[in-house]
């Protein structure tokens, strides 16, 4: 076992030294860049690590606040990052477990493709099609709005949906239209400024996607 992540790490190196070639989509103060960046072998063996080794959260920490009500969330989550950092979104703040080797060595690669340094990984489970999470703006005010927000997706391929800010609520504007990215087993999603700030983010249930997605969203908090 111990081999494989030695060589899981490994190539983890040299993707980190290849340069990206990704899909730039762009709008109304939208800025994202979307491609492939694990071969489906490598997918597939950070897929099946992440099954067999991560323990998700249990308790209040499955938990978010809206409007002063606490709900479960529709998925599993942990958080893993640098020493004594925590995040806090919904109400809820969530300590980060210390780096695993193979996602610090994850962590690393994708700091050298994108060329900001990331202290703290969101880790979302979806367990199957049911999961989901709502239209959502990552605001929290220890984020770091200047680096891009990078999401790696394995697993299951689900709908990605963005919406201009403009267009919800009841003065929505119908000019916008809203975006939809198919995410990919092995694939990269950056959200790049100022998108986050601007455009609201949401992952739906999908009857037609009863398979697991393992989403690992990697953040610059500021300490």
């Amino acid at each position: 076992m111990e081999t494989k992540l030695d060589e899981l790490q490994q190539t983890f190196l040299k993707i980190s030294k290849t340069k990206l070639s990704l899909t730039k989509i762009s709008g109304d103060r939208l800025d994202l860049d979307y491609g492939i960046v694990l071969p489906k072998t490598v997918a597939n063996q950070v897929f099946k690590y992440l099954e067999e080794t991560i323990e998700y959260y249990q308790g209040e920490l499955t938990q978010v606040r809206i409007f002063g009500k606490f709900h479960k969330i529709p998925r599993q989550q942990v958080a893993f990052g640098d020493d004594g950092l925590k995040y806090t979104f919904s109400g809820v703040t969530v300590p980060a477990k210390p780096w695993t080797n193979v996602l610090e060595s994850l962590r690393n690669m994708v700091g050298c493709l994108t060329g900001h340094h990331y202290n703290f990984v969101l880790i979302n489970r979806y367990r199957n099609g049911k999961d989901h999470i709502g239209e959502h703006r990552d605001a929290e005010k220890d984020l770091d709005r200047n680096s891009p927000i990078v999401s790696i997706s394995l697993g299951q391929q689900r709908n990605f949906i963005l919406k201009h800010g403009e267009s919800r609520g009841k003065n929505k504007s119908k000019s916008i239209r809203p975006v939809k990215l198919a995410l990919e087993h092995g694939s990269i999603l950056l959200m790049n400024p100022p998108t986050n700030e601007i455009w609201y983010h949401s992952l739906p249930p999908c009857k037609t996607a009863p398979g697991v997605r393992i989403n690992l969203t990697f953040r610059k908090i500021i300490v």
